[in-house]
């Protein structure tokens, strides 16, 4: 398991959460997202075996988001 974090630019609506989270754990591999509206981060554990940190940026991406940063941590 690995856990990555991501810098959005700022996140306009509550609603942006939902939207997110949703589309991020109905990728194969994920097991928990949660993204910080004020802050606009998104914490998104996975197992790299079935998913990668490419793919995983690009869903952001597909939504309309920008990610200013990524970094992977080891919790």
């Amino acid at each position: 398991m690995k856990t990555a974090k991501f810098q959005l630019e700022e996140l306009t609506c509550p609603s942006c959460i939902k939207k997110i989270e949703k589309t991020l754990n109905r990728q194969q591999g994920v097991k928990e997202v949660k993204v910080l509206f004020h802050s606009s981060k998104v914490k998104v554990c996975y197992d790299e075996r079935a998913v990668t940190l490419k793919e995983l940026s690009t869903t952001i991406e597909e939504l309309g988001f920008s990610i200013l940063a990524t970094k992977i941590v080891n919790e």
